[in-house]
């Protein structure tokens, strides 16, 4: 059975998606016999990487608020976070555009390290405060998740997988995606948003159900 994972790295409910939907894998039957595909989406593609800038601040002005608003926003979602495990560090994240990350995250997939790729590049970005745009960030994140180094910095320096990241980006649109994360079941079932862990297992069991 396949599972499509639409999801953007700077999308916080998508790392929480991420862990609740693996929190019920972990506890399915069948779970050695379900395979994960991560598709890129970009929730701001114009988004400019602003090194200087965390998140907070981001917000405030995206959405005409004060810090102090945004920062409760965050304080809310980084209690969310908490709830399955996650450390979120709102004050330390950079404002990055995610093209890169994706771009590394399809070259991971060739390699059969999707997941992986998109669990380090999450922890970097929400956790650990490292700007995930930067090409020499994103190095070091691949060489540890054991992709070649070199290989890696020449798909950088190209445009290499970047039309497999706008190619998930118009299958959302094709398929409806409005917003991420949107978890796809057999192409039968769809889940959208990080629901709570109870949903994806009676999905889970409900596709597993249809498909024999």
């Amino acid at each position: 059975m396949k599972v499509e994972i639409w999801s953007d790295v700077m999308c916080p409910f998508c790392y929480i998606g991420k862990r609740k939907f693996e929190n019920a894998l972990s506890e399915f039957d069948h779970k050695g016999e379900v395979e994960i595909i991560w598709k890129s989406f970009q929730l701001n593609p114009a988004m400019k990487t602003e090194p200087g800038k965390n998140i907070n601040q981001y917000l405030a002005e995206l959405k005409s608020w004060s810090i102090a608003e945004a920062k409760e926003m965050n304080d809310r979602v980084s209690g969310m976070a908490k709830e399955v495990g996650l450390n979120y560090d709102f004050d330390k994240a950079i404002v990055a555009n995610s093209f890169d990350a994706h771009r590394l995250i399809q070259f991971a997939k060739t390699k059969k390290k999707g997941d992986e790729a998109e669990e380090r590049i999450f922890k970097a970005y929400f956790t650990e405060g490292k700007n995930t745009d930067d090409h020499s960030t994103l190095l070091q994140l691949g060489k540890e998740i054991g992709l070649d180094e070199n290989e890696l910095k020449e798909i950088l320096e190209s445009e290499r997988f970047s039309q497999e990241v706008h190619n998930d980006i118009e299958e959302a649109q094709l398929i409806g995606v409005r917003g991420v994360p949107f978890f796809v079941f057999d192409r039968k079932l769809a889940v959208s948003g990080a629901q709570p862990q109870q949903v994806f297992m009676d999905t889970l069991k409900k596709a597993w159900k249809e498909k024999n």
